[in-house]
C-alpha cells in the first residue's frame, strides 16, 4: 500500500487525468529535487492568484479545479503542487498557518474586517529525506506589479513569504502554525473561515464577482 503522502485523496486528486498530464509536462529533472522545483514554478506562475474567488465546495477545492479554472488561491494552489508532486512519485502533503498579510485591497479589508488570513496554505515536499515547505501562491507577474519579492524555491530550504516587500514595508507575518495534513481539512477550514469571514467564505460573497487585479492595481497606485 502506498503511503498517504503519495496517494490521491478527495481534494489532492493526483490521479485526475489533468493533474497527471500537468505533472508529466512540467515535472522534469534528473532528481526528485529538480522535479519538485520545476513543479513549484509551474504552479506558482502558471495559475494566477485570486483570493476573491473562493469556492469552498469540495469540487471548488480540488487540486484539478485550479487547472480547469486557470487560477487559484493559496490553499488550492498548494493542493495542486502536492497533487502534482504525488503524481510524479514525490511524497507531499499540505500545511497551513495563520498569517498577517499586508498585501490586501480596500474591498478585502472591508469584507474580512481583519488583516489576519487564517488557514494560509503551503506545500510540504519530501526531498532528499527532509520535508521542505514551498509556497506557490503569488505568481511572478503579481509580485512584479506590486513590488514584492517573488518566492524562489531550490528544494534545499523552505520557501516561505518574505516579511518585507522591496521597499522595506511589512508584507507578511506568520502568527501561528496549524501543521501538515495528508488531505485538505475542508470541514474544519470551512467552519473557521465562515466564523472569521462570514461575508467572504461563500460563492455569492461580496468579493466573488469582483476583479482582484483591478482592485490591487488601485491599491498600489495610492
Amino acid at each position: 500500500m502506498q503511503p498517504a503522502t503519495l496517494s490521491p485523496t478527495a481534494l489532492i486528486d493526483s490521479d485526475h487525468p489533468a493533474v497527471a498530464a500537468f505533472a508529466g509536462r512540467h515535472g522534469r529533472g534528473a532528481s526528485d529535487r529538480e522535479r519538485a522545483v520545476a513543479l513549484y514554478y509551474a504552479v506558482r506562475d502558471g495559475f494566477r492568484y485570486d483570493p476573491y474567488r473562493l469556492d469552498l465546495s469540495p469540487a471548488g477545492m480540488r487540486a484539478s479545479t485550479v487547472i480547469a479554472n486557470g487560477y487559484g488561491w493559496c490553499v488550492t494552489k498548494a493542493a495542486l503542487l502536492a497533487a502534482a508532486c504525488r503524481a510524479t512519485g514525490i511524497p507531499a502533503r499540505v500545511g497551513y498557518a495563520d498569517v498577517r498579510n499586508h498585501l490586501s485591497t480596500e474591498r478585502m479589508r472591508e469584507v474580512m474586517q481583519t488583516d489576519v488570513f487564517h488557514w494560509h496554505g503551503y506545500t510540504d515536499i519530501l526531498i532528499e529525506g527532509e520535508w521542505r515547505k514551498a509556497t506557490p501562491a503569488f505568481n511572478v507577474e503579481l509580485c512584479e506589479r506590486f513590488d514584492l519579492l517573488p518566492l524562489e524555491f531550490d528544494g534545499r530550504a523552505d520557501s516561505l513569504y518574505h516579511p518585507f516587500d522591496r521597499q522595506g514595508h511589512r508584507h507578511m507575518e506568520y502568527v501561528a502554525q496549524r501543521g501538515s495534513f495528508d488531505d485538505v481539512p475542508l470541514a474544519q477550514m470551512t467552519v473557521d473561515l465562515a466564523r472569521c469571514y462570514p461575508r467572504m467564505a461563500r460563492p455569492s460573497s461580496d468579493l466573488y464577482a469582483q476583479d482582484f487585479l483591478a482592485d490591487a492595481a488601485g491599491e498600489n497606485a495610492r
